[in-house]
């Protein structure tokens, strides 16, 4: 066992023996260990009209995919951001007032990785931390979402864009108000139009739900492979656990490992069906 899978391993407290079971069809990605013990992902039929994904365990079709039907937009905000290019957009998150949240906020945090990029992981809010830094997910959540990309075989610096759906801090990590979702989701929506990315994985159950459009529970979001609309594409769409939530609930680990393992599974099929 070399250093850097034990550090992983012991990062995401899964244990020393794992080994990668792949769908039917689907070549595991070398070097990529999976815990023993969790069952083999059931195949299920191809979903018509959603180029890439058919064939990958546990995708679901959504009644209306993430994306097709953006909030109002009576001030023309959210049509306008549409139209920005990538510097043009980190301009305009830089320079925001849109919502309360300029007030208190020491920096925006707009989000950092390649561009364009195959990953887009998508955050809540920025902490304390990202605050000050102007970065998503530093610190100790940071760490941990490193390793975790780490046992996937994702590198964060070369792989992955990694935003939050708020640019601003919430004071006090409170919970995100509707109203500042609402102002600050077309900077998201645009940021992944521009990525072109090709799997959006979501980390927590705001981020989830505004992506998704609804108010169900992490729980029932896990699981299944949903499907996010950006540009006239149809993009695959994982739900997971948030890292700072995993360091208070060990035992959900497991679950973000499985989650992870889906991920990779519909990534992989992505690249064996072009």
């Amino acid at each position: 066992m070399d250093e850097r899978r034990r550090r992983t391993w012991a990062a995401l407290e899964l244990g020393p023996v794992w080994r990668l079971r792949a769908p039917a069809g689907v070549a595991a990605p070398a070097g990529v260990p999976m815990p023993a013990g969790f069952p083999a992902a059931p195949e299920v039929p191809a979903v018509a009209g959603v180029a890439g994904v058919a064939g990958v365990a546990g995708f679901v079709a959504d009644r209306a995919p993430a994306g097709d039907a953006p909030p109002s937009d009576p001030d023309g905000r959210a049509a306008r951001i549409a139209q920005l290019p990538w510097p043009g957009l980190v301009d305009a998150v830089a320079g925001c007032t849109a919502c309360g949240l300029c007030a208190s906020r020491r920096s925006t945090v707009f989000g950092v990785g390649p561009v364009p990029a195959d990953w887009v992981l998508v955050g809540e809010a920025p902490g304390e931390q990202e605050d000050l830094r102007g970065e998503p997910f530093v610190g100790p959540a940071g760490r941990l979402l490193d390793a975790m990309l780490s046992a996937i075989g994702v590198r964060r610096d070369r792989d992955a864009f990694i935003a939050n759906v708020l640019k601003c801090r919430p004071p006090r990590n409170r919970d995100p108000a509707p109203e500042e979702v609402s102002r600050c989701e077309p900077f998201l929506v645009r940021q992944i139009e521009l990525l072109q990315p090709r799997l959006i994985v979501v980390l927590g159950r705001f981020a989830a739900q505004s992506l998704l459009r609804t108010d169900a529970s992490i729980a029932a979001l896990r699981g299944r492979v949903h499907r996010y609309s950006a540009a006239g594409r149809e993009l695959p769409l994982v739900v997971t656990y948030h890292p700072a939530y995993l360091l208070r609930s060990l035992p959900d680990k497991s679950k973000a490992w499985a989650d992870l393992r889906l991920a990779r599974r519909s990534f992989d099929a992505l690249g064996a069906s072009q």
